[in-house]
């Protein structure tokens, strides 16, 4: 290393503070001025970082020493804090903070920790003449105390407390910082102390407690030695953090505040803490009930490969607003291959009226921490490539990766379906691609029905809960996903369905575990290679009927004459399997998929026992199925019939026309909703908008025919409102006497220049709200009646409304409002100041802000038509 030998040490103590830092660089530059520059600078770095953590930590003097024998360096730093042991962060690379004893680890030749009764001394050596021997480490352990008492954190997800640890460290090093240098963190001296001691201890705890900085395992256990008079420190802790959150949110620290899920992982394991060590019981984070923005089943951290490999379309992003990632599917959908997606920025998929507020809403999300759409279903447009709009439904989520960097998350579902088309839809904390299930607690072996067979009871038992598990869902996929998680708990440690599509292609559509930490059974899911002449392994038997099928060990590699048997040989691989049963799924004289279970080669194998009760399972398994298909293809069927409805909206001078549809995100129904406009013979224009009652494929056909003979008798006949609405009263009923629908339907009048006048009448509608320029909202209630279907021969009113220019006349249904939890006028007043706060924005935005703001999470559809005279440039206002 040098020719240099210092014998003597050059030491010196520097206060607690800041600076000192600084100064105890220059004492080792001085110190080695005769040392080549790569060695002394390596030692300046490091000796600044523990100084830095002295200062930090410690809180006491901290006295460098520096010598150099042998041609080696060797500094160490001493402080008067010898309960407080160093202990390593192991922080992302992109952190700003919790690198400096990973630098020593990685660049020092040798390093360690020597604590007595009064002192610690932190030390590093640098050597290059020979090879140094092992470092003693850091020999973390939990800080002294009078007494411990263990908490335990249950199901604590590695890359969410990763990130959550981070975010702690980075706002009290900031707060810290603020109040040595003279600033006002808003906490007294003794609190931000107390805060760090604390934070201190349980980052020790943390660590004695983790094998790993970041453990394969998608979820663990935290056993925490915690002092027993924790408590009051926990609390402090817990209010210094709040003060901080709250001055990140105003911008008052460098760090961004914490965004939902990392508050409520927080918030969860404070009281956690807190509750245990006053004697309460542990509660996992995985059954803890969340805000909706908050997820607690990303089991596993995220990894680009989830989104490439997902059937649905996924796009991710970072905090920087850039495309990280984006499948196949999403790109189809908008136009895009793939790679040319990713590095641009987000705003390139949003309609341009729309990106201003997306740059806001994402800005706001960032620095405040509060979010509008995380975690809901938001009917939105999507811009395609070649400039069309893609009306879609959004569900966005963040997760966290396993540096704890946040990722934005989006599934996009062409409106024309739902999301419960996809997996995990009935339940919308289902995770993007990872099974939704917890991982079943393992059983004793003495116990276990899976190790010493099932009795007849329990036999019964399984097969009672497997038919109400399917039954009770509506959707296909999460119902096939609750029987997963019962077979896995009692039967099986992994369980797999494969289903033909309607284009005779096999989908493996459901992997479902017991407990396979490190694994990512959604990776085995998607298309499959189809059925070919030369298949003859045991998925494609089962496929042609042949089964239920023993396997007592994985197919030999003999029978993989396709790819479809190769497929299926690495997935008994993957899973590790031992043993297997595999049957064919048919209804009707129709075979449509296959269900296999299978055991690890350390568990019992299958008997024909299990056979016979697997044969069981099926029978029950496939009629399910069978009918959730029929009902899915009956609902289908329902909203492309309604999408197909939907009409060119007229183009008419100086008259502004929009209108916007979304199906239902949180049901599996499709209901009645309709709007339509058109011109008249005479040159006014009709606007219609109406609900038939019910959600099923009846509502949606008597909702086209009542548009068509609307359509017809206004056209026809030219009549007022009222008298083209007891015409269509009549013609309904003698079509279906006992069906009603509600329904509005107006007539704008007017020149070009204006004025303009809005001549209605309603069977049961809601009442249009009308906005003008200036912000100023009424609803127009005036010519309201009874609905469709109760009594034709009942009169019908007319109302005449004169439309200011530029206001704008909006016509909805109850989807846009209702609300099963809360009194309509609750729902008719949020619209009402909606509309006011968008009375100047463009249309388009006007109707596309409402669905946003008001459509998340509907339970029904949602029609919206909106109207706005607008007189040429030069023409005055009204």
């Amino acid at each position: 290393m040098c020719d240099v030998d210092r014998p003597e040490t050059v030491s010196r103590r520097f206060p607690q503070a800041p600076a000192s830092a600084a100064a105890a660089r220059r004492l080792v530059r001085d110190a080695l001025q005769d040392i080549p520059a790569e060695p002394a600078d390596t030692a300046q770095l490091l000796a600044g970082e523990l100084v830095t953590n002295a200062v930090l930590h410690a809180r006491t003097e901290a006295e460098v020493s520096v010598r150099v024998h042998d041609g080696r360096i060797h500094v160490q730093v001493s402080d008067d804090r010898p309960d407080r042991g160093p202990v390593p962060q192991y922080g992302p690379p992109h952190a700003g903070t919790g690198h400096g004893l990973a630098l020593v680890e990685h660049m020092a030749s040798r390093y360690g920790v020597e604590a007595g009764d009064r002192r610690k001394t932190v030390w590093f050596e640098l050597w290059t003449d020979s090879q140094p021997p092992p470092s003693p480490g850091w020999e973390t352990a939990v800080p002294r105390g009078s007494s411990a008492s263990t908490v335990t954190l249950v199901d604590v997800p590695s890359a969410l407390c990763s990130a959550s640890r981070q975010h702690r460290h980075t706002v009290l090093r900031e707060l810290t910082l603020a109040a040595s240098t003279g600033g006002e963190p808003g906490v007294r001296p003794e609190d931000l102390a107390t805060a760090n001691d604390i934070e201190h201890v349980l980052s020790a705890c943390m660590a004695a407690a983790s094998a790993e900085p970041l453990p394969e395992a998608p979820l663990r256990s935290l056993r925490l030695p915690m002092p027993a008079d924790a408590a009051p420190a926990v609390r402090i802790l817990r209010q210094v953090l709040d003060v901080a959150e709250e001055a990140a949110r105003k911008e008052r620290l460098l760090t961004l505040p914490a965004l939902p899920r990392g508050r409520a992982f927080q918030n969860w394991m404070f009281d956690q803490i807190l509750g245990q060590l006053a004697g309460d019981h542990p509660t996992a984070w995985t059954v803890v009930a969340h805000e909706p923005d908050v997820r607690t089943s990303e089991l596993m951290p995220w990894d680009v490969s989830h989104v490439r490999a997902g059937r649905f379309p996924t796009i991710a992003a970072d905090e920087g607003n850039r495309i990280i990632a984006v499948n196949k599917p999403a790109a189809d959908l908008l136009g895009w291959q793939p790679d040319d997606l990713v590095g641009r920025r987000l705003t390139t998929l949003i309609p341009e009226h729309l990106r201003r507020r997306h740059s806001a809403a994402f800005t706001s999300l960032l620095l405040t921490g509060r979010a509008r759409i995380v975690g809901r279903s938001v009917p939105l447009p999507a811009l395609h490539r070649d400039g069309h709009v893609v009306p879609v439904r959004l569900y966005i989520e963040t997760q966290e990766m396993a540096d704890g960097r946040t990722v934005f998350v989006a599934r996009l579902a062409p409106r024309a379906t739902t999301f419960l088309d996809m997996p995990g839809s009935a339940d919308r904390a289902a995770p993007l691609s990872e099974d939704t299930s917890t991982p079943a607690p393992e059983l004793p072996r003495s116990t276990s029905s899976a190790q010493a067979g099932m009795n007849a009871l329990e036999r019964l038992a399984l097969l009672a809960d497997t038919g109400a598990a399917l039954n009770n869902s509506l959707d296909l996929r999460e119902g096939l996903r609750a029987v997963g998680r019962l077979l896995t708990q009692r039967l099986a440690d992994w369980y797999v369905v494969d289903l033909f599509t309607e284009d005779a292609q096999v989908d493996r559509v459901c992997v479902v575990h017991r407990a396979a930490p490190g694994l990512y059974p959604a990776a085995y899911e998607g298309r499959l290679p189809a059925v070919s002449e030369t298949s003859r392994g045991p998925l494609a038997r089962a496929l042609r009927g042949a089964g239920p099928l023993l396997l007592t060990d994985a197919p030999p590699a003999g029978q993989t004459g396709s790819a479809l048997d190769a497929d299926y040989l690495e997935l008994f691989r993957g899973l590790g399997t031992g043993s297997s049963v595999v049957a064919p799924l048919s209804a009707r004289g129709e075979i449509f998929g296959a269900l296999t279970v299978t055991r690890t080669a350390e568990r019992r194998p299958f008997t024909q026992q299990d056979v016979s009760l697997v044969g069981d399972l099926v029978r029950s398994l496939a009629l399910g199925v069978d009918n959730a298909r029929l009902y899915q293809q009956s609902r289908n069927i329902a909203e492309r019939l309604q999408r197909s409805l939907l009409p060119v909206l007229p183009e008419v001078e100086n008259l502004q026309l929009a209108a916007r549809y979304a199906a239902s995100s949180a049901t599996a129904q499709v209901g009645g909703d309709w709007y339509d406009s058109f011109v008249l013979p005479s040159g006014d224009t009709a606007v219609v908008i109406g609900d038939v009652t019910g959600h099923n494929l009846d509502a949606a056909i008597a909702m086209s025919q009542l548009r068509s003979m609307l359509r017809g008798i206004a056209v026809d006949r030219q009549e007022p409102p009222e008298t083209v609405l007891r015409r269509l009263d009549l013609a309904n009923h003698s079509l279906y006497r006992e069906a009603t629908a509600t329904c509005l339907y107006g007539i704008v009048k007017g020149p070009a220049q204006g004025p303009w006048e809005l001549t209605h009448s309603s069977a049961g509608h809601l009442p249009p709200l009308l906005t003008t320029w200036e912000g100023e909202t009424r609803y127009l209630e005036e010519g309201s009646g009874l609905l469709l279907g109760l009594d034709p021969a009942m009169p019908r009113r007319t109302a005449n409304t004169a439309l200011p220019a530029r206001s704008t006349t909006l016509l909805y249904t109850d989807g846009l409002i209702e609300r099963r939890d809360e009194p309509l006028d609750r729902g008719l007043d949020r619209l009402r100041l909606h509309a006011a706060a968008l009375a100047r924005e463009p249309l388009e935005t006007f109707c596309d802000e409402l669905l946003i703001g008001l459509g998340a999470d509907s339970a029904d559809d949602i029609a919206v038509l909106a109207v706005r005279p607008a007189p040429p440039p030069t023409a005055p206002c009204d």
